[in-house]
């Protein structure tokens, strides 16, 4: 018998790792996930910010544990695989989320500064998923991957925007994110990627100082920025059973800008 869309949706028993998982986009994706039933290990550089993250879960009811680490470094990224998994038992959702941008002219754009963003935002993403996957999700045949991209990943900077490397990376992630859903599928693992717009992160600052939100907003047929609910429906929906025929798409919550961008 065909199962409801409460039971669907449901991820209790379940197991969640979100890294950059503190604040912004990975607090509210691990929201929804711990809402949804699953118990969920947060990840970041900050114990302070992970510390306060954890306690904001639990006062909500959610199962959430935490673990600081640099997702930019090899040996920070395999020892916060090999803890979560001695402290979660598996891990069953990973969400990438762990990001950096940079501000400069692709011209004099810093190759220190370039590699920082490529090392954290897809060199990160890589070695993460590899070394859940082999530990956990490989060997029990089944696991969700959600890679947060960007909008910026699906077409060239307007005048003024100076993010080359931050857009390259999020490009890198989109087929990251196909082609390990295709050489994956076979083990159980779906592999997607949500691409968030304009959204009042701390990541956004800059560019809602520069610009003006009334202005930001004004490019959206929404008329509005993204907030603290407008990604939960998406990250559960890959994460959950609802989502168990979806593998190696993206979708961009943004809005409608990029449906309107070409024009």
């Amino acid at each position: 018998m065909a199962r409801t869309i409460q039971q669907l949706f449901d991820l209790s028993g379940k197991t969640a790792l979100v890294t950059g998982g503190s604040r912004g986009l990975g607090l509210q994706m691990a929201h929804a996930l711990g809402e949804a039933g699953a118990r969920i290990m947060l990840a970041s550089r900050k114990a302070g910010e992970l510390e306060q993250a954890a306690a904001e879960l639990q006062a909500a009811g959610i199962d959430a544990r935490w673990i600081a680490a640099d997702c930019a470094q090899e040996a920070d990224i395999h020892r916060l695989a090999s803890e979560a998994l001695q402290r979660l038992g598996d891990v069953d959702i990973l969400v990438n989320n762990a990001g950096a941008s940079w501000g400069a002219p692709a011209e004099d754009h810093p190759t220190a500064a370039w590699d920082k963003v490529m090392n954290l935002n897809v060199r990160g993403y890589f070695l993460l998923s590899q070394a859940v996957a082999k530990a956990s999700m490989i060997p029990r045949g089944r696991g969700a991957i959600v890679n947060v991209a960007s909008i910026a990943a699906l077409g060239g900077n307007p005048v003024g925007m100076k993010t080359i490397a931050y857009n390259t990376s999020k490009g890198a992630v989109l087929n990251f994110t196909r082609a390990l859903a295709g050489e994956w599928g076979h083990y159980g693992i779906r592999v997607n990627a949500v691409c968030p717009g304009f959204f009042k992160t701390k990541m956004a600052e800059v560019l809602i100082e520069r610009l003006g939100e009334e202005q930001m907003k004004a490019h959206a047929p929404l008329l509005r920025l993204g907030d603290d609910e407008d990604l939960k429906g998406l990250v559960l929906l890959y994460a959950s059973d609802a989502g168990k025929h979806i593998t190696g798409q993206w979708m961009a919550v943004d809005g409608g800008v990029s449906a309107i961008v070409a024009g």
